[in-house]
């Protein structure tokens, strides 16, 4: 068993299918260790003036209840934040699942909803434990339920976004193509978070600390689905081979 093991391990190390679970395992490093390094920022309170800062620069300077820019701008806020918002995360995560049943991909529809169910579990956890206070120096423009760090809109679509983006590069082997796919995953995430901080709901903090949050924990779950089917596939192809060196045994010994 053991020396099964030390093969798959050196199979993995020899494929280049092996790069995506490294570059997973580097995101998932690196999305980890700034999100502990912004927890920690915030829970000495080093970081609030640069929150501050930001939060204020976004406001007229005579009226923090006024955002800067035009009147669609808020609007369109508005409407943009309601993309990371659980209603649409949920319908879209219904529908993917939908029709990954329909079409008999199981094992995805079950990859989809366990990422973003866990993905937005931690996230309320995490609230709870640090209990972080909302902005209180400009006014709220969207309505909030929950603690402010990390932030759940950010944590939320960067895991839901991120791994429908997982499902569909899987249809496409142009690299072209799950470049573009990954970009838009990326920019929904990003453009959500900042609809956070425009509409004075959460520190900037909260939204970077929820896009590593949420970076990490997509990739830990891609990067389990990736080790799954590279041990699937050498199960499969072992399997083969034997059957094969079986045949090939049977022909020699019949006369």
């Amino acid at each position: 068993m053991a020396f099964a093991k030390w093969g798959f391990i050196r199979q993995v190390a020899r494929r280049r299918r092996a790069l995506a679970p490294v570059l997973l395992l580097l995101v998932l490093t690196l999305g980890s260790f700034i999100f502990l390094a912004i927890a920690d920022e915030v829970a000495e309170g080093e970081i609030k003036a640069l929150d501050e800062q930001v939060l204020l620069a976004l406001r007229n300077p005579l009226d923090a209840s006024d955002p800067l820019g035009p009147p669609w701008l808020e609007e369109a806020a508005l409407e943009i934040t309601a993309i990371g918002g659980y209603p649409v995360i949920v319908l879209s995560l219904l529908v993917v699942a939908g029709l990954l049943l329909v079409i008999r991909r199981y094992g995805a529809a079950f990859y989809a909803v366990l990422s973003v169910g866990s993905g937005a579990l931690v996230s309320y956890i995490l609230k709870n434990h640090y209990e972080r206070p909302r902005p209180d120096i400009v006014e709220h423009l969207d309505v909030i339920h929950t603690a402010s760090f990390p932030s759940g809109h950010a944590t939320v679509t960067t895991v839901a976004y991120l791994t429908l983006a997982a499902l569909v590069v899987r249809f496409f082997p142009d690299w072209r193509i799950r470049l573009y796919v990954l970009a838009v995953a990326v920019f929904i995430s990003f453009i959500v978070g900042v609809s956070r901080i425009y509409l004075g709901v959460h520190w900037p903090s909260d939204v970077a600390a929820g896009w590593a949050l949420g970076a990490a924990w997509a990739s830990f779950t891609w990067l389990c689905l990736s080790l799954h089917a590279l041990y699937r596939g050498r199960r499969l192809a072992d399997g083969a081979g034997k059957r094969l060196r079986e045949s090939s045994v049977e022909a020699m010994e019949k006369p």
